[in-house]
């Protein structure tokens, strides 16, 4: 009888646990990358496309493109769009990212976004999974640490996924007291190394307050802040974060605000925004990084930032998006093709014809070789040179 009940057991937990609702078809064979982007074609032609409104940004992992709907995340080959792997649950997903070299896919159960599972990015095989308390509407980003976003709730964690710090709303604290507010309501982030920003609206400030996380010193329920200010700002955004600073976009006429590490004012720096400023709904300022400069999509204009100081340098107007490198140029999304901009000065030498099929909107790009893949709302779609 004993035995009978333990094994009613096991096939229960079987049919309950996570493997028993997943299909996972992982690679047959060897991923193959698209060549090195060598000098910026003539042209760029459409070479497929696909719907993937789980990827906030187009993302590329390790040799392919990873694209997500529904339930199911695939890795494609970034060249022919073939689905090399796929995964899916029974559970809806709430966003896909990449992050530590492996794909991130975040599935919502219940009210939470709490099932994690990650995959390796060639194969598709099953990596180390966990358990979050993000809500619906959470972004993954930033790399070291990953900051899960929330209108009154963040956490952090580590590449071996072990939670580093959470700020807001717990569901279970440890001990009273630890969070050091209440009642916040969370309205944009970024992340930098041990550092995530957030800023928030809380009850009996005189405006916005900007507060700097600093992951790697939290114990517990107890996060540990470089930095946290009262503002006095209302309606503004919190841009970009480095090692040294952050950038606030302040309200009104468009300026950053750079703060240093310990939150005192740096300066402000006047930048051409060229339209009305674009009001991420999801509080992420549309962003992206080489190795010297971290681009902003303003809405109307694409800024380069130094990225250590987050001073701005130089800005391409009429632009689309942030833009990607490819090679030693930049390529900026902009009407009717990609301007080719020397990342040094922000000159651009010419516009790169591209055919968008009457696609119109903002434009977030990234590349896999010589291959540029287009996010337009919930589309990629996959450019090669002509």
């Amino acid at each position: 009888m004993i035995v009978l009940l333990l094994a009613g057991a096991a096939l229960l937990y079987g049919l309950q646990s996570p493997a028993a609702r997943t299909t996972s078809e992982p690679a047959g064979t060897p991923a193959t990358a698209p060549p090195p982007a060598g000098p910026v074609p003539d042209r760029f032609t459409e070479r497929w496309q696909a719907p993937s409104p789980a990827t906030p940004v187009p993302t590329v992992a390790g040799a392919g493109v990873v694209v997500a709907d529904g339930s199911r995340v695939s890795g494609r080959d970034a060249g022919t769009g073939t689905e090399r792997w796929s995964y899916s649950r029974d559970l809806p997903l709430c966003t896909v990212a990449e992050g530590y070299g492996r794909v991130m896919a975040l599935y919502r159960n219940g009210e939470y976004c709490s099932e994690l599972s990650t995959l390796d990015p060639d194969t598709g095989t099953r990596g180390p999974a966990r358990t979050l308390d993000a809500r619906p509407g959470t972004r993954l980003i930033g790399t070291d640490p990953v900051l899960a976003t929330g209108q009154d709730y963040v956490e952090t964690f580590r590449s071996d996924l072990v939670r580093t710090a959470e700020y807001g709303t717990v569901r279970a604290l440890e001990e009273p007291g630890d969070q050091p507010r209440t009642g916040c309501s969370f309205r944009s982030f970024a992340a930098a190394e041990d550092r995530a920003g957030v800023l928030e609206r809380c009850p009996g400030d005189r405006g916005e307050r900007l507060s700097m996380l600093r992951p790697s010193g939290t114990e517990g329920d107890q996060p540990a802040f470089d930095s946290s200010e009262v503002l006095g700002t209302d309606g503004a955004q919190l841009i970009a974060v480095s090692p040294e600073r952050a950038a606030v976009l302040l309200p009104g006429v468009p300026r950053l605000l750079l703060l240093d590490r310990s939150g005192d004012r740096v300066g402000e720096f006047p930048v051409g925004a060229g339209g009305p400023i674009h009001v991420p709904a999801d509080g992420v300022a549309r962003t992206s990084t080489d190795r010297d400069h971290r681009y902003w999509w303003t809405g109307g204009a694409t800024v380069a930032l130094d990225l250590r100081t987050l001073q701005p340098l130089w800005t391409v107007p009429g632009s689309l998006g942030p833009g990607t490198r490819y090679g030693d140029r930049l390529l900026v999304p902009v009407p009717g093709g990609l301007a080719d901009v020397d990342p040094a000065t922000g000159e651009v030498a010419r516009t790169v014809p591209v055919d968008r099929a009457g696609r119109e909107g903002p434009v977030q790009v990234a590349a896999q070789g010589n291959m540029l893949v287009e996010l337009h709302g919930t589309d990629v779609v996959v450019l090669g040179p002509a």
